[in-house]
């Protein structure tokens, strides 16, 4: 069977005007421009989770993640009318909020597991403001069906504006370890820029590999409860069922990166 016969394991980001794809070599994206068309544009993803990076747990995870991150100047450049997540102004506001509220936190709340809580809550905050972008949750709609629907050989709009590999399946591992690594430092005596920055890469890496056993194992009831919250997040805040306009622009992405993966096959 030909590579591109066989179906590629394929990741996503939604964009508030369209959806960037991961491939397994290349990314793709495609957005409604200003002017109502779907433009289009692919390349070749840096590559960071590679040798020993690539199999090493924990750092297997943030590697990954930088490749993803990686891209999206890639995109940006390619596609100059592409509207990232962040860029939209209330989420700008609610990131210059949040961290005025977790100074005001750290300053007024007592050292202990409620002010933590309250820390990482405000840390997602941003995040969370973001996803309830009309257009944004939309496109995450997109992500979800159009992935599906080419992983199930099914209609696009037929499929499940929910899925189990969606990064909100990261959230629940992220905020339990954040938490935990910070009680730990904070009873050690341990604080500083470098402290801060130590746990949340910690924290990264082990959300993602706690992403990666429920993926494994995904008809164990562990698992199943590990996704539940992400699922209930999915479907109460992050998607909603996005348009026939917006289903067209997720099925070019999807186009464009399984013609460049088998562009790369064949060379």
């Amino acid at each position: 069977m030909s590579a591109t016969a066989e179906k590629l394991r394929l990741g996503g980001m939604a964009l508030g005007n369209g959806l960037l794809v991961h491939g397994p070599t290349h990314w793709a994206a495609a957005i409604r421009a200003g002017d109502g068309s779907i433009r289009t544009a692919s390349g070749r993803k840096p590559r960071l989770a590679a040798g020993w990076a690539a199999r090493t747990p924990g750092l297997r995870g943030v590697a990954r993640l930088g490749e993803a991150f990686a891209v999206i100047p890639l995109v940006k450049r390619a596609l100059p009318e592409a509207r990232l997540p962040m860029e939209d102004v209330r989420a700008l506001g609610a990131m210059a909020a949040a961290t005025l509220a977790g100074r005001l936190v750290r300053r007024r709340v007592p050292g202990g597991l409620a002010r933590e809580v309250a820390l990482a809550a405000l840390g997602l905050a941003p995040a969370l403001l973001a996803l309830r972008s009309g257009e944004l949750a939309a496109y995450h709609g997109v992500e979800h069906k159009a992935i599906a629907a080419y992983e199930g050989d099914e209609e696009v709009a037929a499929a499940a504006k929910e899925h189990d590999r969606c990064g909100s399946n990261l959230v629940a591992p992220l905020l339990v370890s954040t938490i935990a690594g910070n009680l730990a430092a904070r009873r050690a005596g341990l604080a500083g820029p470098a402290v801060d920055g130590a746990i949340a890469l910690g924290s990264v890496a082990v959300a993602v590999e706690v992403f990666a056993w429920s993926e494994r194992h995904a008809d164990t009831a562990l698992a199943r409860a590990l996704r539940r919250p992400g699922h209930e997040l999915q479907r109460a805040l992050g998607t909603r069922e996005p348009t026939a306009e917006q289903l067209a622009v997720g099925q070019a992405a999807l186009a464009e990166i399984l013609r460049a993966e088998g562009a790369e096959a064949d060379a």
